[in-house]
């Protein structure tokens, strides 16, 4: 006879289930990543299923608890990727890169090389302050330093990134559920997943112990340790046989074991640590933060008791990607990084420019392949160096390429490639580049050879046209246009200070405030439309009216040449009555041209009136004058095909108004004097 349950005791216990399922489900969020592939708890083994079904395995309390006492054990011994331990232990983490005073020296050239007038290139990003910076480029006595250059080219040797944040933790997940190769041996920590499906169900996490085996339920234990990993599924199989029949299992392992290793010598880091006992030789010493600014990446010993396992050399990997000496690390190894070795640095134009470290027999083809090559526009027929113990002297060795024979390369030395594009060579040995427009059979851009002249380039243009008006060719050249601008410079400013003397010469008439404001004004603005002007650059050139041919001048890089048409026209502009261009007639003089613009203004200067010439030359009424009498005058000089013919304004005339005014002011002040002494007098 059944007992009955009271209701009232059901609903309690259904309440109690309740509020227990906010804490399973705060539980069930805080389990780590992996928690995912445990299962719960099965029925008791000895239970099998009321219809027959397979029998379902528990894992033991002991087993559980081994495994969670295992796994917290790894959480405090240093599988977090960074950071200092509870142990003391030292564990990858980023911090500033810290470069060696010769790397600094090095980065001084370069910044030099790239700011000549002086630089103060900004070592905070690399960890270091101003001080640094300023003995580095050797300016001490600036006041503040510039903004960070993004396109800054920093100097650091190979293999630096590795011991920077950048990279570093990308290093330190390299352990995160690595690929378990077939011949690892299981030993006592490592975690074995066992699943079982069949006659016998089973899904359990098993750690092996310190005796090296893992316990089964009802089938009890089974040593593994030293077991391969690819021998692991046939070995429990075959205990498991002897106990179920009919069944099935798949083997993995979940976490690994931890492996305590020490690295010593020129570390960031010394000390022990704590990996997986997967990590390689290079991985291990990157947990300690790689080798200091005085360790080597070329002198890296493993050592096991008493002997040396592998000797690594990290430019092996950086620059061939060979991997042959970075050998698996065991417990208790000894990883020692030796003193740094000499240091080259080669920077300029190649692929990676930095400071490499060398071993005894490697020579410049050695660093130039550390360094990737020389880059796409490097001069590859010579290389530069600079002996460090002779640099006081400031003795710079050139170096020929290909080298004829091995170069022995000291501690300190720098090597310099140079850049074709932004090295100047000499006058006599650079192409010219030049442009040819106009009146020629095939305008465009030219690239001629270092000795070309303007025949040259006409001549690589097709020749001229039947149009071609020689006489009137615009040469314009770029140096030329930039001294004409400095000189146009030092003119407006002489100008500017011409006018404001003038202005101060004149006295405050409070009579003539307003007259003196405007006339300001005028010169402000005339000064603005100047600053306006920039120089062409254009080379007058000597030329016959009816010259056919260019002057045979040697060419610069950047030159220009237009040659226009024949013009029909002749400009007549400035102070006349009616501005503008009139056809050209063979038998008009300047005077005729000027009355077709209705001749001078009464404001004109017509004294100074000058023509411009198509081939820029000036004519002026000013250079017929002598000491001794009149000369030629310009108004009977025959006009010629696209001459301008100027007449500039009157600066000092003065209306009749206005001088009529003057006059009574000065017979004003004359007659009141007069008045004053005859009353004097009486």
């Amino acid at each position: 006879m059944h007992r009955s349950i009271p209701f009232r005791s059901i609903a309690a216990r259904v309440r109690k289930a309740l509020h227990a399922v906010p804490a399973l489900l705060a539980l069930a969020v805080c389990l780590p990543h992996g928690a995912h592939a445990q299962s719960a708890d099965l029925p008791d083994p000895s239970n099998t299923s009321p219809t027959g079904g397979p029998i379902q395995l528990r894992q033991s309390s002991q087993s559980s608890s081994q495994s969670s006492t295992a796994n917290e054990t790894r959480q405090n011994t240093g599988q977090q990727p960074f950071g200092i331990d509870e142990n003391g232990v030292a564990v990858t983490r980023s911090r500033p890169y810290q470069p060696s005073q010769f790397e600094l020296y090095v980065q001084g050239l370069v910044d030099a090389m790239r700011h000549p007038a002086g630089s103060t290139a900004d070592f905070q990003d690399q960890g270091q302050g101003r001080d640094r910076s300023r003995a580095a480029t050797g300016q001490n006595n600036l006041q503040q330093l510039p903004k960070p250059n993004p396109y800054r080219v920093r100097i650091r040797r190979l293999g630096a990134d590795l011991e920077t944040g950048d990279s570093a933790s990308a290093y330190a997940a390299s352990d995160v559920n690595p690929m378990v190769p077939a011949d690892y041996l299981l030993q006592s920590g490592d975690e074995v997943v066992l699943t079982l499906w069949g006659s016998v169900e089973a899904d359990l996490r098993l750690t092996v112990d310190r005796t090296g085996r893992i316990s089964v339920p009802r089938v009890g234990p089974i040593m593994v340790a030293g077991v391969r990993y690819g021998d692991l599924s046939g070995t429990i199989s075959r205990q498991v046989a002897q106990t179920f029949k009919n069944f099935k299992l798949s083997v993995a392992l979940g976490r690994l074991r931890g492996v305590r290793v020490y690295v010593t010598g020129f570390v960031t880091h010394p000390g022990a640590i704590v990996t997986s006992s997967l990590s390689t030789l290079s991985q291990a010493l990157l947990r300690a933060g790689g080798p200091s600014s005085a360790g080597s990446f070329r002198d890296i010993q493993l050592r096991r008791g008493n002997r040396t396992i592998s000797t690594f050399d990290f430019y092996d990997l950086l620059v061939y990607g060979n991997r042959s000496g970075d050998v698996v690390v065991q417990p208790d190894d000894v990883i020692y990084v030796g003193p740094i070795g000499p240091q080259v640095a080669l920077i300029g134009s190649v692929n990676r420019p930095g400071v490499f470290e060398i071993k005894n027999g490697e020579g410049i083809d050695d660093v130039l392949r550390m360094a990737g090559g020389l880059s796409a526009v490097a001069d590859t027929s010579q290389l530069t160096i600079e002996p460090m113990d002779q640099r006081s002297a400031a003795r710079v060795v050139r170096l020929s390429l290909p080298l004829e024979d091995h170069t022995v390369l000291h501690s300190g030395d720098v090597l310099r490639a140079f850049d074709q594009v932004e090295l100047v060579q000499p006058v006599q040995r650079q192409n010219k580049r030049v442009t040819v427009d106009g009146e020629v059979v095939h305008p465009g851009e030219y690239v001629l050879p270092p000795d070309s002249s303007v025949d040259d380039a006409i001549r690589a243009a097709g020749g001229l046209t039947s149009a071609a008006f020689v006489y009137g060719t615009e040469f314009t050249r770029e140096s030329v246009r930039q001294s004409q601008q400095v000189n146009y410079d030092r003119a407006l400013r002489d100008l500017e200070t011409d006018l404001a003397g003038q202005l101060t010469a004149q006295g405050a008439n409070p009579a003539d405030t307003s007259a003196e404001a405007a006339k300001a004004r005028a010169n402000d603005r005339l000064l603005q439309r100047l600053r306006e002007q920039r120089p062409t650059g254009r080379i007058v050139l000597q030329i016959a009216p009816d010259g056919d041919h260019l002057p045979n001048l040697t060419l610069e890089s950047g030159d220009r040449i237009y040659i226009p048409s024949r013009p029909t026209s002749v400009g007549v502009f400035g102070n006349v009555f009616n501005s503008g261009s009139y056809l050209y007639s063979a038998n008009r003089n300047v005077d005729q041209y000027l009355r077709l613009a209705g001749g001078p203004r009464r404001t004109a200067d017509s004294e100074s009136t000058f023509v411009v010439h198509a081939n820029g030359s000036v004519v002026s009424n000013l250079q017929g004058k002598s000491w001794f009498g009149p000369g030629n005058k310009l108004a009977q000089t025959p006009a010629q095909p696209g001459d301008t013919i100027f007449v500039p304004n009157n600066l000092e005339y003065s209306p009749f108004i206005q001088g009529a005014k003057d006059w009574t002011q000065i017979l004003y002040q004359f007659g009141l004097g007069l008045a004053g002494l005859r009353a004097a007098t009486k």
